[in-house]
């Protein structure tokens, strides 16, 4: 699952955005990526690890509010499922 998340900019500058990726790995586990910054810009990427997928959807769904609550609008939205 992918979700692609922006933020309106403010005077003079770049908007910000936050992408999160939920992916399984080789091994069955789950990674959620975070990659937070400004559009054109520099980012900061986070991993999580989870060993069920519920745990690591969970985590996924709690991210998104978190950016939604904080003024970030859903731009692009992947994935069987994805949670909106």
């Amino acid at each position: 699952m992918r979700l692609f998340l922006q933020q309106r900019p403010g005077s003079g500058e770049p908007p910000r955005f936050v992408q999160l990726v939920l992916q399984q790995d080789l091994l069955g586990g789950w990674t959620l990526l975070r990659e937070a910054g400004h559009v054109g810009g520099k980012s900061q990427l986070r991993k999580e690890q989870f060993l069920e997928r519920d745990l690591a959807i969970a985590a996924f769904e709690k991210a998104r509010d978190q950016q939604v609550k904080k003024g970030f609008q859903i731009m692009f939205a992947h994935g069987e499922h994805a949670p909106r």
